[in-house]
């Protein structure tokens, strides 16, 4: 069978529609028998399951409708004749999942599937907030196609968002100071935004308003959480505080970081991770650089303590007594 062409979710083909009902009848899909109508998970219908990413989930009947009657708003003329197109294809599928009734909240956490559908419930959330944005940034392919759309969309909103008065924090790691990239981005941007930057920092991170978060669902940034616990937003909001605190400003003020003795703060970052007997790998995945940049700056390292071998440099480090100064 092949997949049916991209449609609207008022055209629901045959297809989609004999899978969600059994979707909602079995209490799931499979990924593979979900690819004859790719409309059920781009429109929210189904939804990966948290602790099997091979299996697709229903979304309530009410709990769809609610969602998509809800970005309606867009264009009130055209959406009320399309409210009521979903509410007599979706009234039947209610009844037959037996919860009629529209959830007064949002689930606590939602599994967003597709780089559409994750940037478009941070937009939503970002459209509706009303004090500010807590944002972690961690190094990442700028250079590559998807990370420039990426930074393009981030931006958009980022700068309705300050137009509003609203303000913006983000961590970066401190490879990123002078990413060319990264500070096109702050010569484009307005109002109360600012950037401080660690040796090493958190996964991608989004906060808004200290009531929704968004964090990685894996590790190729295909699925997203979005979370709606208070208890788990207030943790992750403390913990991006305390970070906050640690970090060096970089925007819109920049502070550097002084040398001491001839060993730079990398270098520090670098000599703290030896110690611990990281291999080259770590070290750069950990700091956010190459591993050729990573091993410059251990022989940069070695040459200023004077280290002939690895196993030398960790004892050299030690008795330099360089990890226990302060930056």
């Amino acid at each position: 069978m092949t997949p049916h062409p991209h449609h609207g979710v008022d055209e629901l083909c045959p297809a989609g529609t004999r899978l969600y009902e059994r979707a909602l009848r079995d209490g799931h899909l499979h990924t593979a028998e979900a690819r004859p109508a790719p409309c059920l998970v781009d429109h929210g219908l189904l939804q990966p399951d948290v602790t099997d990413p091979d299996r697709l989930e229903p979304v309530a009947p009410a709990l769809a409708l609610h969602r998509l009657l809800h970005t309606s708003a867009e264009a009130v003329a055209e959406q009320r004749r399309r409210e009521a197109r979903l509410a007599e294809m979706f009234e039947p599928l209610m009844r037959l999942d037996g919860r009629a009734t529209v959830p007064e909240e949002l689930p606590a956490i939602t599994v967003l599937s597709g780089t559409e559908r994750i940037n478009r419930a941070i937009t939503e959330a970002m459209a509706e907030a009303a004090d500010e944005v807590l944002c972690v940034q961690p190094n990442s392919n700028y250079s590559s196609t998807r990370g420039e759309r990426a930074q393009a969309v981030a931006l958009e909103r980022d700068r309705a968002l300050l137009d509003r008065g609203l303000r913006i924090r983000t961590l970066y790691q401190h490879t990123q100071r002078h990413m060319p990239l990264v500070a096109a981005r702050y010569e484009q941007l307005r109002g109360d935004a600012e950037a401080r930057t660690l040796d090493e920092i958190t996964d991608r991170l989004i906060i808004v308003d200290r009531v929704v978060a968004f964090l990685p669902g894996d590790k190729d940034g295909s699925l997203a959480l979005e979370v709606r616990v208070p208890a788990l937003v207030d943790y992750l909001a403390t913990a991006f505080d305390r970070l906050w605190r640690l970090a060096t400003p970089m925007y819109p003020q920049a502070v550097q970081q002084p040398t001491l003795d001839g060993i730079t703060p990398r270098q520090r970052a670098i000599a703290a991770l030896l110690v611990e007997g990281h291999t080259d790998a770590v070290i750069a995945d950990r700091l956010g650089m190459n591993i050729r940049t990573a091993r410059v700056h251990i022989a940069k390292l070695a040459a200023t303590l004077g280290s002939d071998s690895r196993a030398q440099l960790g004892y050299l480090i030690a008795r330099s007594a360089i990890l226990d100064r302060e930056a």
